[in-house]
């Protein structure tokens, strides 16, 4: 197989026929073996129906539906799972992102690119209440992750089916993929792709997922600097902490020898007023927590690794194939 679409649907009774139809024209074209994979994601319309209606007039489509709505993270997940292509190209189903699009994004895997991203120039949705945040949050994403992209938030995306094979997305973390793949040492580029209307219907979609964007945002951080040593984050925390504290207790040591040898006015200032001490201590407790957190993260990440026999380091390829541990 060499494509995998993968499609996450909720709700898209007025788009299902439609999106199949242009699918099937826009991929017949391509000459390449391929799938579409369209997952729902707990539909409460007739979108099921009408997938099985297009898989029975279509043999490339696969459908999978969930019990109920999980995200559309988890039915991305879904689909990379089931997903056989060498290159897995992610798609909305509201027909906004144009299929035609997909080939050009195939054209650029083949010149040895990992992911190839897309990017909506001429985005057609409303500018304070999806424009807007979108600016925003690619410019915070690009910044803290270190990854450029001008449109994290296009679903229109093509990876190669190696560098995802081992990420697992939780919450709102399918918008990360490009830098997770990034850390793995994935090439990453991006090409600017159509974006259309929404015709029918509506976004499911909202600006208050920004607010789980910032979160997932913070683990993603999380993940590509500090999960093979969390105490690197945790220890300077600690650290922050603690040298102030430490001192501070000197500087009461101090204080309390002065007063002792030569009972000066400072020195009384210092042993008489709580303040010192109970923030000392309390700097102390809160340096000592996190320390512990960073020595506690560090037995959780071994035990991830070691129980999974999960490396920590990604390989591209071997010289010759059949060294040992190229596997």
């Amino acid at each position: 197989m060499d494509v995998s679409v993968v499609i996450p649907v909720y709700n898209e009774e007025e788009c299902i026929e439609l999106l199949c139809e242009r699918l099937h024209q826009s991929l017949s074209q391509t000459n390449r073996a391929y799938e579409v994979i369209l997952v729902d994601d707990g539909s409460t319309d007739q979108t099921w129906p009408k997938l099985q209606a297009c898989i029975e007039r279509y043999p490339h489509l696969q459908a999978i539906r969930f019990r109920r709505n999980f995200g559309q993270t988890a039915a991305m997940s879904a689909g990379f799972h089931a997903a056989e292509g060498e290159v897995v190209v992610t798609l909305d189903a509201d027909l906004q992102n144009d299929p035609d699009d997909i080939p050009r994004l195939l054209a650029r895997m083949d010149e040895g690119y990992d992911v190839v991203s897309g990017w909506r120039k001429d985005r057609k949705d409303p500018f304070v209440n999806r424009r807007l945040p979108s600016i925003i949050a690619n410019w915070l994403i690009s910044r803290i992750t270190g990854v450029y992209l001008h449109d994290y938030g296009c679903t229109l995306k093509a990876y190669r089916r190696e560098v995802i094979r081992d990420v697992h997305l939780y919450g709102e973390m399918h918008r990360f993929i490009p830098a997770l793949a990034s850390w793995v040492g994935g090439r990453l580029d991006e090409v600017v792709v159509g974006h259309h209307a929404r015709q029918h219907g509506q976004s499911k979609y909202g600006i208050s997922r920004t607010f789980r964007v910032i979160l997932d945002l913070i683990t993603v951080k999380f993940l590509l600097r500090y999960s093979m040593g969390p105490m690197q984050m945790f220890g300077k925390i600690g650290l922050f902490f603690t040298i102030p504290s430490l001192l501070l207790f000197a500087i009461m040591i101090g204080g309390h020898l002065s007063f002792l040898l030569f009972d000066t006015t400072l020195a009384s200032e210092l042993v008489k007023r709580p303040f010192w001490l109970v923030s000392a201590t309390m700097l102390m407790f809160l340096g000592v927590q996190f320390i512990s957190m960073g020595l506690l993260a560090e037995i959780q990440i071994r035990t991830y690794h070691e129980s999974q026999n999960k490396r920590t380091y990604v390989i591209r390829e071997t010289m010759p194939p059949t060294v040992v541990g190229a596997r």
